[in-house]
């Protein structure tokens, strides 16, 4: 397998560059603590749309789900539907309550809704667990750096871990906005020099369907019956639901009518994207048919019809993809441990000073503990499986009290501690029973949790402050959030002026990269895609234009 070039490796330096100098430049639009951890109201809905696509689309998806593309076809598409249902969940249920909610942190309204110590356990438990799954996230990267370019799983892995955490640092929110945005341009555009390349080294579908007719099922394989199917949609969309990002672009969002686009825009993308994106690996079968190690099939075949420095812009994407997930992660992970943590317990009347550089530091020992950490992450198994019982025992149980308690008014604080508790219990108990499966095992560990918390409801507290504070908030999440103040069209502008430099420099590297290759497909193709970022670049800095006209 070939490996990385040296104008493969000038993309990609340049690239990080491009990362750290956005992150450099947001910073000074941090003023405070809110800026930090939502973006003031800087934040348009398409830009959270986009952003909350690509952090919940990391690197992982080209490792894990590109293995199972190449071993079982279409269902790796059938699988990242999943993803689909929780979108238009908050579309017509949560996104209204999480901005009516007026919080900062993703679990701050635990507290009025149940007691500061649940606040306090879903935090810790919640901030382990979030560590936990960056590690795999990050793990993934590593893996297929690593298998493309041949620098040790090491390197790749800390060299990743600590830009990502280096630019979320300085620009907060904003940066973590802004990147998405470019990271999924860039991710968009190389994956669409790749498609056409596969589908005509695999003969198209025809060639496809008679070389490997099982794998163009959308049912294939043991992870296309239905209990696996159900079972897994369920798991994705609790743990969507109550997902810390997810959560997060919500109550940033300008409005509750900005939250509901937000998620209508998410879910349109979860729609059409995964086709696109885990294609190459289903048509991989057909042209790289003995491949030792599944996962590595987007890799490969990027190797093998990908030439020098197109190569580097495919491996920029990857970046891109894990890159957006973990800033994002970094910056919520880091909210609840400044605010639910540090604030709440240590430093109540901490000045928004010292917050702000509390939150800076948080955010950076969170990027180096996960860097650490994902480099032992291979000791536990394949992607996949790690993230699948992970989500399975952990993560429902710690979900469930936090996104059915602001449907449910009458579950009390003793079912959440009991739901989490007594649902880790079983759901480990079952995954290691032999003769268990795990969709048959996490089944029943719903069904547990829910039970356990909704049961609860039955045993009414008489504690009338307790009752009142709970009323309280119903009322607040049964009341219109009022809309955010007029975002500071000077901030707009500086975004403007920024996603304009961001789409250049990405449209010179497309065309620059192009160039040695330009008399094939693959050249022809970076060529248009590097003249769609500069026509982009132009419409952002012509709006920049409009922007700074109606601030004089």
């Amino acid at each position: 397998m070939n490996k990385l070039q040296q104008l493969d490796y000038v993309t990609i330096i340049i690239y990080m560059l491009m990362m750290a100098g956005i992150g450099i430049f947001l910073g000074k639009y941090i003023k405070n603590i809110s800026d930090y951890f939502k973006g003031g109201s800087a934040v348009s809905w398409v830009a959270g749309g986009i952003s909350n696509f690509m952090t919940k689309f990391s690197t992982f998806v080209f490792v894990a789900y590109a293995g199972i593309a190449y071993s079982d076809g279409l269902v790796a598409i059938t699988l990242m539907w999943s993803t689909i249902l929780p979108s238009l969940l908050a579309v017509f249920i949560y996104a209204k309550l999480w901005k009516r909610a007026g919080i900062i942190s993703p679990v701050e309204f635990l507290e009025t809704r149940f007691n500061a110590p649940i606040r306090q356990i879903f935090s810790w438990s919640g901030v382990l667990l979030k560590l936990l799954d960056d590690m795999i996230k990050l793990y993934s990267i590593g893996i297929f750096v690593t298998a493309a370019s041949g620098i040790p799983f090491q390197t790749a892995v800390l060299f990743c871990g600590v830009v990502v955490a280096v630019y979320t640092v300085v620009g907060g929110f904003l940066a973590v906005i802004v990147t998405d945005v470019v990271q999924f341009v860039i991710l968009v555009l190389a994956t669409f020099i790749l498609v056409p390349l596969a589908y005509n080294a695999a003969g198209g579908f025809a060639n496809m369907q008679k070389v490997m007719p099982d794998n163009m099922s959308f049912f294939n394989g043991h992870r296309g019956e239905i209990s696996f199917i159900a079972v897994y949609y369920l798991t994705i969309v609790i743990k969507y639901l109550g997902n810390w990002t997810f959560i997060q672009r919500f109550y940033s969002a300008k409005s509750e009518s900005d939250g509901k686009k937000i998620g209508w825009l998410t879910a349109a993308l979860f729609f059409i994207f995964p086709v696109i994106f885990l294609f190459p690996s289903v048509a991989a079968r057909v042209i790289i048919p003995d491949l030792a190690n599944p996962e590595m099939a987007y890799v490969a075949l990027c190797l093998k019809l990908l030439p020098a420095g197109i190569m580097g812009l495919m491996i920029a994407a990857m970046f891109a993809a894990t890159m957006s997930v973990l800033s994002a992660e970094f910056n919520v992970t880091a909210s609840v441990l400044t605010r639910d943590i540090y604030q709440r317990l240590f430093r109540k009347n901490a000045t928004p000073k010292e917050t702000l550089w509390v939150a800076r530091l948080m955010t950076l020992g969170v990027g180096l503990i996960v860097s650490v950490g994902a480099l032992y992450v291979n000791k536990l198994g394949g992607a996949f499986q790690v993230n699948q019982y992970l989500s399975g025992i952990f993560s429902i149980p710690m979900i469930i009290p936090v996104i059915m308690g602001v449907l449910f008014w009458r579950p009390q604080p003793w079912g959440a501690i009991a739901s989490m508790i007594v649902g880790i219990a079983v759901g480990a108990i079952l995954n290691a029973t032999p003769g268990v499966n795990w969709q048959t095992a996490t089944f029943i560990e719903v069904l547990v949790c829910v039970a356990v918390f909704l049961g609860s409801g039955f045993f009414l507290s008489k504690d009338e402050a307790y009752n009142n504070k709970v009323k309280a908030f119903f009322i607040k999440l049964a009341t219109p959030a009022p809309k955010d103040a007029p975002t500071d069209n000077s901030v707009v502008s500086g975004l403007m002026l920024l996603y304009a430099l961001s789409f250049v420099i990405t449209g010179v590297l497309f065309i620059a990269m192009s160039l040695p290759s330009i008399a094939t497909a693959s050249g022809k193709l970076a060529m248009g895609s590097g003249i769609a970022c500069l026509i982009g670049a132009l419409v952002f800095y012509l709006q920049r234009k409009k922007t700074k006209i109606n601030l004089s």
